[in-house]
């Protein structure tokens, strides 16, 4: 092939391609020039944009393509989606029991402490959390474990916004950042995947290896996860899909807190509470249905039903009962995703304590609508 003295762009490449193919080095570009009676310095700044190295082209790859994917690894991280305060609300029908004073005293010392809470559902696990946090004005960011949740849900990633590929920080990340509280929710659901946290919990901080960034934990960062079990998976099938846990991962939770129920005195404050916050004034009501709690939860424990009523269950019912204004149906309502045998063994158990209720709900409150 032969080529006019000055060569263009196109002319250098077409030559160099059907030579070489798409990769050479300088050695074959010396070679083409003195095939082809042309300088080397000529061609190649003919194709300097596709030189991947010294000495070495790929006519495939660009300069520009290469800054492109190199400025997406180095992209700046986008800015919290929620830019106000993070520090939960206080409520004002919180009643504190069980381990929430040192729960408290662990938040408030802003020292890195791991922190595993196991319970029973609904008894207020993630609730005190938050109202710790609130009344020490700290921050707070929650993550709700699934089987599902992966690294990239954790941890961040590369996401595309306005058509540019920009790192992303997950919530561990920004809670290390900005010294928030972590919750973990019902951290029992996780996979394996769940120990790219390992370093985390030893108070290292995390090199996010896509970013070459090593983000250490701000003061008063810490860790705190809830379960329904204690990592060991569900014996008895209640809480189906919870999985048994690392024992490295639970052996990083220097201290665990064992959530029961609260008494009947506090849960009468915490209804009272929810019902005077709602405008119920059927006190009598509400003490009836913490007594009815009591006598379930009891006969539970002994096994007389397989079922619990727990006391987010028994909130539920008081606002059934503020929207409804009748408590025949704001029980059954609230009780309606229990089979019919449990239900019935808890209405039966309900007559015991009120005097006044009628057991027979489907003829006498017409506004129960069977489904």
């Amino acid at each position: 092939m032969t080529f006019e003295l000055k060569m263009t762009e196109q002319q250098a490449v077409d030559g160099l391609r059907s030579t070489f193919g798409n990769e050479f080095v300088a050695a074959d570009v010396r070679g083409f020039c003195a095939a082809n009676n042309i300088g080397y310095s000529t061609v190649t700044k003919k194709i300097q944009k596709y030189k991947v190295g010294k000495g070495k082209w790929n006519l495939e790859i660009t300069q520009e393509s290469v800054e492109q994917i190199e400025n997406s690894f180095a992209a700046p991280s986008v800015e919290p989606v929620v830019e106000r305060s993070l520090v939960p609300e206080v409520d004002d029908t919180f009643v504190k029991f069980g381990s929430f004073n040192d729960l408290k005293k662990i938040i408030q010392s802003k020292q890195f402490y791991p922190t595993f809470i196991t319970g029973l559902s609904g008894n207020g696990k993630t609730f005190s959390v938050e109202q710790a946090c609130a009344s020490l004005k700290r921050e707070l960011i929650r993550v709700n474990i699934t089987i599902e949740t992966d690294e990239d849900d954790l941890i961040g990633g590369f996401r595309l916004v306005n058509g540019e590929t920009v790192w992303h920080n997950g919530p561990v990340v920004e809670a290390l950042e900005r010294g928030a509280v972590l919750l973990l929710d019902e951290i029992d659901l996780a996979s394996n995947k769940i120990l790219c946290l390992q370093s985390i919990l030893e108070g290292n901080g995390i090199f996010l290896k896509k970013i070459g960034k090593f983000v250490k934990p701000a003061r008063g960062f810490n860790v705190i996860a809830t379960a329904n079990t204690k990592g060991k998976g569900s014996d008895d099938g209640r809480f189906i899909g919870t999985n048994v846990l690392n024992e490295a991962f639970l052996e990083r939770f220097p201290v665990t807190f064992e959530q029961e129920y609260p008494s009947p005195s506090i849960e009468s404050k915490i209804l009272g509470g929810v019902a005077s916050k709602l405008g119920v004034t059927d006190t009598d009501f509400c003490k009836r249905l913490v007594d009815w709690g009591d006598i379930i939860r009891k006969t539970f424990y002994d096994g007389g039903i397989e079922e619990i009523i727990s006391t987010r269950r028994l909130v539920h019912i008081v606002r059934a009962f503020s929207i409804f204004g009748k408590k025949e149906k704001a029980i059954e309502v609230c009780i309606n995703r229990f089979d019919d045998e449990t239900k019935q063994a808890f209405l039966e158990l309900y007559d015991k304590v009120d005097a006044d209720f009628n057991l027979n709900t489907g003829d006498t409150n017409e506004s129960v609508e069977r489904v």
